[in-house]
């Protein structure tokens, strides 16, 4: 590519979804392994992600923050790992539909749940717990695949986000969620990526009065 690829992460956050893109990818990158509340806040990472949280990437001089943002951005970068339907093809449309229902919608309840702020389901933008839990058993039910008949970034953010939700007790192990999120945490770019993170876990314990991200 001749631009230097810099992850900046912590093993213990959302980051690790960006590993596993990262691995999916085949595409050289270094890492930067930042601290909550220290490191993460400090004035240099500021000038790259304001936010002060993690994932980011930089690659060359451009940065990329939100890990849907970040996996569709390194899906483009390489086209011939089908990682993204072609652009102007039938799955496409498709294929952004899930990246930002998983980005929007999901993550807002399962977070509000979590933290027991549900909003009115009229004003909110993920309206009924119910309909979205069908809506995502619906899209996983009987299948591998989100979009078409291969593996694409799409099927990466909703393993993640099921096994991830499932894992804290956020969402009910339906066995369709178990299901999918088993069939491509099995992948072996999955496989290396926990490796990694669970290496740098047993080195950056987690400190929940400084969790942030």
């Amino acid at each position: 590519m001749g631009k230097t690829l810099t992850f900046y992460t912590n093993p213990q956050s959302r980051a690790r979804i960006t590993r596993w893109m990262l691995e999916e990818t085949g595409l050289p990158y270094e890492e930067v392994v930042l601290d909550f509340g220290t490191t993460m806040k400090s004035p240099g990472y500021l000038a790259i992600n304001p936010m002060g949280k993690v994932p980011a990437i930089r690659h060359g001089d451009l940065v990329v923050t939100e890990n849907a943002a970040i996996c569709a951005y390194l899906a483009d970068l390489v086209p011939e790992t089908g990682l993204a339907p072609p652009v102007g093809s039938p799955e496409r449309g498709s294929y952004y539909r899930w990246l930002f229902f998983l980005a929007g919608p999901v993550e807002s309840l399962l977070t509000a749940k979590e933290t027991g702020a549900l909003a009115n389901p009229l004003a909110a933008g993920y309206g009924t717990e119910a309909d979205l839990l069908r809506t995502l058993e619906q899209a996983v039910a009987g299948r591998q695949h989100l979009v078409g008949d291969r593996f694409t970034t799409a099927d990466l953010l909703m393993a993640a986000f099921l096994g991830y939700y499932m894992w804290i007790g956020a969402l009910e192990k339906r066995p369709a969620f178990t299901a999918f999120a088993q069939l491509h945490a099995s992948r072996p770019a999955a496989v290396a990526a926990n490796a990694r993170d669970d290496e740098l876990a047993a080195a950056h314990p987690f400190q929940p009065a400084a969790q942030e991200a």
